[in-house]
């Protein structure tokens, strides 16, 4: 199928299927779904998996990207895009930025604020390994952290991202960035200085009420150990 956008290509770099315990969509439900919504391309970025991303990349390997959000040892997340294999969570940052490069891959700042501890220490270790920082997130339902999150990229003068975060098929959409058309990840790379981020519509905390929810339904289910959400990650 062409993409939807002759002029470049319009991508969500950050969203989850149920691979990841907090979803709920089916990674082949995710990406029909980003297509009838006239997404080009998706990351794929399940907790501390990259199982249903390499599902979907195989099955669509021009609309999807593997990637991986990575719980680090302080409870800060990295995004791996353009992965190959999956960087196992618990190592500190610097080194879980390594471990993506080391396999050709880009290293993407998710919501750098959106902790409810140490805010500002998480963002700036976030900033100083990343490729990319995701400026606004369509889950980070307080205002402040998406502005502070596009004040750092462009202090930091690195390129900016808008991503949606979904964990359900219906919050698609809401955020993506538009850049130029690519085929690898170097290509990928270049193309971030004509990048655009389009933050739509951001959605409220109960999303990540319903999220929580499903995590504990699965965790009651199959006797899942401690998970780490942005806004319940631990201390420094």
């Amino acid at each position: 199928m062409p993409f939807a956008n002759l002029t470049g290509v319009k991508i969500d770099l950050h969203l989850h299927t149920d691979y990841s315990v907090d979803g709920w969509a089916s990674p082949e439900g995710m990406v029909r779904t980003a297509i009838a919504r006239g997404l080009d391309r998706i990351a794929i970025t399940d907790h501390d998996t990259i199982e249903g991303a390499l599902m979907a990349h195989g099955a669509w390997p021009d609309r999807v990207i593997v990637g991986e959000e990575i719980t680090c040892q302080c409870g800060t997340h990295l995004i791996g895009l353009f992965l190959t294999n999956r960087v196992p969570p618990g190592f500190p940052i610097e080194e879980v930025a390594e471990r993506i490069r080391s396999q050709g891959g880009l290293v993407y700042g998710p919501h750098p604020y959106a902790y409810l501890s140490k805010p500002v220490g998480r963002a700036n270790r976030v900033a100083a390994v990343s490729d990319l920082v995701e400026s606004f997130n369509s889950r980070a339902f307080l205002p402040a952290w998406n502005r502070k999150a596009s004040a750092l990229a462009r202090d930091r003068e690195l390129p900016a991202a808008a991503s949606s975060d979904a964990h359900f098929h219906w919050e698609l959409g809401r955020a993506y960035t538009e850049v130029p058309e690519f085929k690898t990840a170097d290509e990928f790379r270049n193309s971030l200085a004509k990048a655009r981020p389009k933050g739509i519509r951001t959605g409220s905390a109960w999303l990540h009420v319903a999220s929580a929810s499903a995590a504990r339904t699965r965790w009651l289910r199959r006797g899942v150990g401690s998970f780490s959400t942005p806004l319940s990650a631990g201390a420094e």
